[in-house]
């Protein structure tokens, strides 16, 4: 038995906080239910506080409100309108909850349109910088069909499965990225603190160095000496990609050129595929028109040669035609990704198959993720251990050079 830290809420919005002892989550979820209490969110000691719907990701969003603000606002609405909430008691005792001033702002907004007589979606369509287009248009086509509580649900699996997939890649190239610092750092401290030091040895002594001794030593004194310039070069070269990349053609080229690189290109494909078969998924789930689900996606994607290609098929929709030839033509995705999306259409069954082609593209990217960060770390760490090997051999050279032994 554990013990839970939970809030709940009443069917009159009344909240209450506190503990329980229990031999799982779905135990404290199962005890609060029979109290009459709505769960909202349940954590065990040491842990941070998570929905009772487990969901461990929200959109990619660069506003004030946080991922994690939007993630607890989606699961506690969806379950206090299944409750049997009022939309704009929902909303009452949710902007009690939220944390954050930015949103809480937006919350009492929120609740102030709907009392008003707008729509949920109409209101949060004027907070861009807190819920997106696919939020926005999610919950448009749940208020329009009367399942906004479905939209909710359809967008906490989508944002789950997006969520996880981030993680599983960021979790592995961890690793990878520190280890590639700290051999990074440390070479740069050998070659312009150590090597040097070395140097001024052999400088008095009027004999030839081994030729690896001396080019190693040229290196460290041009790296000493000119490394601000390099440094100066990589600055400006950085800050004037970053800047090309920013108008719509330099960031189409560049992101042609990303999805055509050696090993990882066919992640990217793969990655990008994965996001647009889910998006488009919880779009037509949730009640979206293809085309206006077409046009969301575009958005979503974070490849402009990908968000082009879905123009394109947008287009010949439009004309009555499939989506699988469009996409063919374009070479966006993998062919397995595209025979699915086909044999969807043919079969009348698109939005599972795109489900299917998210979660498939989804474990082809944790398997190359996984093989290539199991690569990665071994290869630098053979990559150091060859630089140390070469400058202690070098200096090894040079010193009995020196002393005339034979090496």
């Amino acid at each position: 038995m554990s013990l839970f830290q939970y809030r709940a809420a009443d069917h009159s919005g009344k909240v209450i906080e506190g503990s329980m002892e229990a031999e799982g989550e779905h135990g404290v979820v199962a005890r609060l239910h029979e109290m009459g209490f709505i769960p909202l969110r349940i954590a065990a000691p040491g842990e941070a506080p998570r929905t009772t719907l487990k969901i461990p990701f929200v959109l990619s969003l660069r506003q004030k409100v946080t991922q994690q603000q939007l993630l607890h606002f989606t699961q506690e609405l969806g379950a206090l309108l299944g409750a049997g909430l009022a939309l704009d008691r929902s909303l009452s005792v949710l902007a009690n909850l939220v944390e954050g001033e930015e949103f809480k702002k937006i919350m009492r907004h929120l609740l102030e349109g709907v009392r008003a007589g707008k729509s949920l979606a109409a209101c949060m369509a004027e907070h861009s910088e807190a819920f997106p287009k696919l939020y926005v248009n999610m919950i448009r086509a749940g208020e329009s069909g009367g399942i906004l509580e479905g939209a909710l649900r359809h967008l906490a699996e989508y944002l789950e499965r997006s969520l996880q997939l981030k993680e599983d890649i960021k979790s592995a190239l961890t690793y990878p990225m520190l280890l590639a610092a700290v051999a990074g750092l440390s070479l740069i401290i050998l070659f312009i603190y150590v090597i040097p030091k070395f140097s001024i040895i052999f400088k008095d002594v009027n004999q030839a160095l081994p030729w690896m001794t001396k080019l190693l030593i040229d290196f460290s004194y041009g790296l000493s000496r000119y490394g601000w310039i390099v440094l100066l070069l990589l600055i400006v070269g950085t800050i004037g990609g970053a800047f090309y990349i920013r108008n719509p053609e330099g960031k189409l080229q560049w992101d042609r050129w990303r999805l055509n690189l050696w090993l990882l290109g066919d992640l990217l494909r793969k990655l990008e595929a994965a996001r647009f078969a889910r998006t488009l998924a919880a779009l037509l789930k949730g009640g979206v028109p293809l085309l206006e689900a077409l046009g969301t996606v575009q958005g979503v994607v974070g490849n402009r040669e990908v968000a082009r290609a879905i123009a394109q098929v947008q287009n010949r929709v439009r004309e009555g035609k499939g989506m699988a030839g469009p996409l063919a033509e374009s070479r966006v995705f993998p062919d397995l990704a595209l025979h699915m999306i086909a044999v969807g259409e043919e079969t009348g069954r698109l939005e599972a198959m795109l489900a299917n082609v998210a979660e498939h593209c989804d474990q082809e990217v944790k398997r190359a993720t996984n093989r290539l960060t199991s690569l990665l770390g071994p290869a630098l760490i053979l990559g150091m251990g060859l630089v140390i090997g070469v400058v202690v051999i070098s200096m090894l050279m040079a010193i009995f050079s020196i002393n005339d032994l034979p090496f």
